[in-house]
């Protein structure tokens, strides 16, 4: 069984919901981790603040950031085990992320570290 990380990308970042809605969201998320936990099929995963993040450039250049250039934001994620890339895109499906207009949950294959780049 693999690995698959799935990364919850917010259109923009910068819209603020109400309290409420947070809480109803939050609520979501774990019922829908739970539900994954249950399976037995949930590795890890936390949420990302936007705000106290830098950017670090070549050359030692370091920004406040990801802002400015792009709206899009990545709130989270989570790390599956999943038997194929379907397994843990089914698990995408449900994501209470979705629910937001623009919002995407990019899924992708954790490489094993076996020594092959």
């Amino acid at each position: 069984m693999d690995e698959y990380i799935l990364i919850f990308r917010h259109e923009d970042g910068q819209k603020i919901a109400s309290p409420e809605q947070i809480q109803i969201w939050m609520k979501q998320t774990m019922d829908w981790i739970g539900g994954i936990a249950a399976q037995n099929k949930f590795s890890s995963g936390t949420g990302l603040p936007f705000d106290d993040a830098k950017v670090v450039k070549a050359n030692n250049v370091v920004t406040n950031g990801p802002f400015g250039d792009i709206k899009e934001t990545i709130g989270g994620f989570i790390i599956v085990k999943a038997e194929s890339v379907d397994e843990a895109v089914e698990f995408a499906k449900d994501c209470p992320i979705l629910q937001g207009e623009g919002n995407t949950v990019e899924v992708r294959k954790i490489a094993k570290n076996d020594g092959v780049h």
